[in-house]
């Protein structure tokens, strides 16, 4: 470093760089943190620092330096990098850190700028505004991590993405949710309360919201359901009108389920006059739409497209993710789940042969396909009818294929579609899910672009939220955060703006999927090991207790406002609930007495209906760990310390929670085997009406060639079916792998163009997108 550093001011001009106004905020930035230090921080900064650096420069080089120092040993610089980060935000929107504008006039300037919605001044008073300014704790932005504020800055916070120019702080965003989301409660003294209650909610983090509510309530932008089921007929007029809507809805930062329902290559077209292209060139034109859009620059466009398991092109279907094909054959920038069901099994048990058919040559197959009589019945009828084309081949070759690509790729999904079907609170069938692969919901395919309620066009839509297990510490904060997790998500179905026809059946159905996250810590906190008899019989209880609030909740809302329009639709309608419909192979593994009153909720449902017709869903919760430093979903953790990466591209050093008192207790996602993750996640779906984002992982270091067999990867996916599991989403392999990606796949072998495909899809999958919470 040279003797004299002249630092560049915020209005361009120059001074000596004066150390002492460093250490003065190192100083104030590390008070009262244990176990860190001012002078080493400052010490680490100056190998960075250089003649000409400007002082916003010099705070991020500190920023830096603390969260390099991030450590097992010292894994509270997270809170120094935090505070210095904050501090900068501050600086940057307000000139100052700790006073701050009045709540109306930043609210404002900021509607007049085009930056919130105006129903921010609509609603509220200036009383209203005095009051709530009272409501917000500002000290709260300082039990953020590191990697929360960054998350929030990067991804959360409403800003210019051109210029970077961020025009709010967390608890302002906070805020600012639950008063729109409460905007127009008609009783003010009800009102100030519910807002007072949702901000504290959603500010410590007990209840954690999705990317499209935490960056899009409060801006005019009005789309905030995070996952659409977009189920694509086989006419050129169905293909056209959906990819439509997949543009829309990408542009609206929602993740993408795809159903293709098209024929296979060679089918005869208008009586042999053309023979069909097949699937494969469709696939293609969705992924270029998928990807044509950043979503607002939060994240790049993410799509999951699904495929039964008997069509015609399923082969070539499997092998779509994997790097030897060409891109005229390939689709590596969607993901891909294949459906499976009881007939496949069986035939693979038994060492038979499958039947593959274009969907045009077996009519009624595909809407059969879920129900296991209709489906089997029809399925070997056209068997036995040697006219129809086929391709025939074992049920064996195909599940090796599966298997190998869900290996090699990490990214072939499985969905049985009878588990599906049978376990869900629907009776209209399901044909497919969503992008994170925890969503099942009745879709019908588009004909138009503007097919709406007078015909049978449905795009699914589901809105999403989660309870932060580690922040919650007795049954009544549970009960409390569903309260107002249906309450919000029920304003958010209100209030959101619907860009297709076919999704405003959203409307009738008001589908909400709520999920969990910090799962291991709460393990641990409880003295529970995964996978254990003890903790199963409490992860029973627990997800007993979740469902039993959220439906108790819709049924006040429904008391209050009416039971939604499709609620007949629903198995709640007869009085059915998840615990009366789940596998009951599930009782091998725990039977419990039920700890709720389930009958007198029965009562209750049968007089006033449901607010909603569906409510849980296990999402990945990848994005939003972050903000509220929680271990996403009912993940394990990889390590005590991980690394993600941020939008920028930098590495986030991320803790497990409570680090210094549970890292002995903590157990690793590579060191449980998948027969205990699918033990713990067929308890949890028992209380589940949609399903659960699961993933499964492999250790080559435990095999002694290091080969993983592909007679573990089909135990694991037939246990799973065994217990009723709907879908199988990633499946992790431990070699070459960085701690922020979602798949493991070793990448120093791969070529450069392989590479950059990669780096793409990690922020593809749930990491970036909208189901991921």
């Amino acid at each position: 470093m040279t003797n004299k550093i002249d630092v560049i001011k915020r209005d361009g001009t120059k001074e000596p760089l004066q150390y002492d106004k460093i250490n003065k905020i190192l100083m104030w930035a590390t008070e009262n943190i244990n176990g860190v230090s001012a002078s080493d921080i400052a010490m680490n900064a100056q190998l960075q620092l250089y003649d000409g650096i400007s002082t916003e420069e010099i705070h991020n080089v500190i920023i830096k330096s603390a969260a390099n120092m991030i450590s097992e040993e010292n894994p509270n610089y997270q809170y120094v990098a935090s505070k210095l980060a904050n501090y900068l935000l501050r600086k940057k929107i307000f000139n100052t850190y700790n006073n701050f504008p009045r709540l109306k006039n930043f609210i404002t300037d900021n509607v007049n700028n085009g930056i919130y919605d105006k129903i921010l001044l609509e609603a509220y008073e200036e009383k209203d505004f005095d009051k709530i300014e009272g409501y917000i704790k500002h000290s709260r932005d300082e039990d953020l991590t590191y990697a929360g504020i960054q998350q929030l800055m990067d991804k959360y916070l409403v800003k210019d993405r051109a210029t970077d120019t961020h025009y709010e702080t967390p608890q302002f965003a906070y805020m600012l949710i639950a008063m729109v989301i409460f905007a127009d409660i008609e009783d003010k003294k009800k009102r100030l309360k519910m807002i007072r209650e949702c901000y504290d909610l959603i500010s410590t983090h007990v209840i954690s919201l999705p990317t499209p509510i935490v960056a899009g309530v409060r801006t005019p932008n009005r789309q905030f359901s995070s996952c659409t089921l977009i189920d694509v007929d086989d006419t050129l007029d169905s293909i056209i009108a959906s990819d439509s809507a997949v543009m829309k809805y990408i542009a609206k930062r929602a993740g993408i389920g795809l159903n293709f329902r098209i024929r296979g290559a060679g089918s005869r077209i208008r009586q042999g006059e053309v023979v069909h292209t097949g699937i494969v060139p469709f696939i293609k034109k969705f992924e270029s739409t998928v990807k044509s859009c950043s979503q607002g620059g939060i994240r790049n466009g993410s799509a999951t497209a699904h495929y039964p398991f008997w069509h015609t092109e399923i082969e070539d279907i499997i092998v779509l993710k994997n790097n030897r094909g060409n891109d005229l054959n390939r689709a590596r920038r969607l993901d891909h789940s294949i459906q499976l069901s009881r007939m496949f099994y069986r035939r693979f048990i038994n060492n038979q042969e499958i039947s593959l058919f274009s969907t045009t040559d077996v009519p009624g197959l595909y809407d059969a396909f879920g129900d296991n009589e209709k489906f089997d019945a029809l399925y070997e009828k056209y068997e036995k009818d040697k006219s129809i084309p086929r391709k025939t081949i074992k049920a064996r070759d195909m599940m090796s294929q599966i298997a190998k690509e869900r290996l090699e790729t990490g990214r072939i999904y499985i969905q049985n579609i009878d588990n599906v079907n049978d376990h869900n609170s629907f009776n209209d069938k399901i044909t497919m899910s969503n992008l994170c692969q925890e969503i099942v919901l009745p879709t019908k395919p588009l004909q138009h672009i503007d097919d709406g309620d007078d015909t049978e066009a449905e795009i699914a839509l589901c809105t999403l939220a989660g309870f932060n297990l580690g922040a919650i510490n007795n049954w009544e904060t549970l009960e409390l955060a569903a309260k107002y997790i249906v309450l919000i998500l029920d304003k958010i179905i209100e209030m959101q703006d619907y860009p297709v026809p076919a999704a405003k059946k959203m409307l009738k159905r008001r589908s909400v999927g709520v999920g969990v996250t910090n799962f291991a810590y709460w393990l641990v906190k409880n003295n529970l090991e995964y996978g254990s008899k003890e903790a199963l019989k409490a992860i029973d209880e627990l997800f007993e207790r979740i469902q039993y609030y959220l439906v108790d909740s819709s049924a006040d809302l429904a008391e209050e406002k009416g039971e939604c329009e499709w609620f007949n639709k629903t198995k709640y309608a007869e009085g059915i609930f998840t615990k009366d419909h789940y596998d009951k192979n599930v009782d091998e593994l725990v039977k419990r007495k039920h700890s709720m009153d389930w009958k007198s909720l029965s009562k209750k449902v049968k007089k006033f209906g449901l607010r909603n017709s569906v409510f849980t869903a296990l999402m990945p919760v990848e994005s939003s760990s972050l903000v509220s430093s929680s271990i996403n979903g009912i993940e394990m953790p990889r390590a005590l310390i991980t690394q993600k990466k941020s939008k920028s591209g930098a590495p986030i050093p991320v803790v497990v929670p409570e680090i210094n008192k549970y890292k002995n207790k903590y157990q690793f996602a590579f060191e449980v085997d998948n027969n205990k993750i699918n033990q713990t996640v067929s308890v949890i779906q028992k209380w589940i009406d949609q399903a659960i984002s699961v993933n499964h992982y492999y250790d080559k270091s435990k095999y002694e060639d290091g080969n993983i067999p592909m007679s573990d990867i089909v135990k694991d996916i037939l246990q799973f079916y065994k217990y009723g599991g709907k879908q199988l989403y990633y499946a992790n392999s431990s070699d070459g792998m960085t701690d922020d990606l979602s798949k493991m796949i070793k990448m120093e072998k791969r070529s450069d163009e392989e590479i950059e495909i990669l780096e793409e899809d990690d922020m593809m999958g749930c990491e970036g997108g909208a189901c991921s919470l």
